[in-house]
């Protein structure tokens, strides 16, 4: 018996498709989602690299009990009803964005983790004809534990084909000119509105220091990211600073530390601080409750004021034009009707 699936038979030149995938999102606000969709995340030898023996009994027995609950309390206090998580509805929205500006080709969005799913995706897409993908990961800076991550799922899908598609694949965009174009916007828009900070904090995902010392460019991206914007917008040293979110676990992460840095800065006597997030290409949990209560809180608390959080380019004008001028880039060379 074949191993490989059959796929639908071809006639013509095929069809060029662009998929989008973003990290993922718990069907709904409940621990038992919640846990279904940690368990898979955390399950990902990319994004936890230790021995299956040593972890597996640490991720089923303390970790998704305790922090399953908590994990859903959290997702309720922002889920947006009938679209669901931020994280996916804005991704939708840009996706439908994109598909008005990239009107020859079929757009998709598929989650790494959860649903819609990137082999469920990959499956639609085959039955509509498709025989050469884009995929654009919606990872501005590239980390083995999450762009690496989606390569890895569309190969274990695509590896099952009977015909497999010509396939291309952004590996980043972290300097890219329309990119940093739509960043410096989202914050110039921030600041006509509401005057600008005396900081400016840039936010990153944390990673665990030992995937940089492995040879990840992740925070070398981060850097070179966070040094354009800062021009771009005319900022000297001292007046922006780069963090690094979401710490998880015992061991060294990248730092430094968010939370520490925001209560850092409230002692030292600054009242307004505004947060931006280049690493996350639409508003999710780490940046509508992370970022804009917890460490709002943290910073009150330590005797700041306001700390100010810079929304996610989502599916905004920029955000759209500067994808859809990365994916042309991209598919240059192939047929797209």
């Amino acid at each position: 018996m074949s191993v490989y699936r059959d796929s639908p038979r071809q006639t013509g030149p095929g069809r060029t498709a662009l998929l989008l995938v973003n990290l993922g999102t718990p069907s709904a606000p409940t621990a038992a989602a919640v846990r279904r969709y940690l368990s898979e995340f955390l399950h990902d030898h990319r994004v936890v690299e230790l021995s299956r023996w040593l972890w597996c009994p640490i991720l089923h027995l303390a970790i998704l009990p305790l922090r399953s609950p908590r994990v859903a309390h959290a997702y309720a206090s922002i889920w947006m009803g009938d679209e669901g998580s931020p994280l996916l509805a804005y991704s939708r929205r840009l996706a439908t964005q994109l598909q008005h500006a990239l009107p020859d080709i079929p757009v998709r969005v598929a989650m790494r983790y959860g649903e819609p799913s990137i082999a469920d995706t990959l499956r639609t897409l085959e039955a509509e004809g498709m025989t050469r993908l884009l995929v654009l990961p919606l990872y501005p800076q590239y980390s083995a534990s999450t762009s690496a991550s989606v390569l890895d799922a569309v190969y274990r899908e695509i590896g099952r084909w009977r015909r497999v598609p010509e396939l291309r694949f952004v590996a980043d965009y972290h300097l890219d000119a329309g990119w940093l174009d739509a960043l410096e916007s989202r914050v110039r828009e921030h600041w006509d509105l509401h005057g600008r900070g005396e900081r400016l904090l840039m936010s990153f995902h944390g990673l665990p220091q030992r995937f940089e010392t492995a040879g990840d460019p992740y925070p070398r991206q981060c850097e070179a990211s966070a040094r354009a914007l800062a021009a771009r917008l005319g900022l000297a040293e001292g007046e922006w600073l780069l963090t690094y979110q979401s710490r998880f676990g015992r061991e060294q992460w990248l730092g430094p530390a968010t939370d520490a840095t925001v209560r850092r800065l409230a002692g030292e006597g600054v009242k307004t601080l505004d947060v931006v997030c280049p690493g996350f290409a639409a508003d999710c949990l780490e940046t509508l409750e992370e970022i804009a209560v917890q460490n709002a809180q943290f910073f009150r608390e330590a005797g700041g004021g306001e700390l100010r959080y810079i929304p996610a380019l989502n599916d905004s004008p920029g955000h759209v034009a500067a994808l859809a001028a990365l994916a042309r880039r991209h598919l240059q060379g192939w047929p797209h009707a």
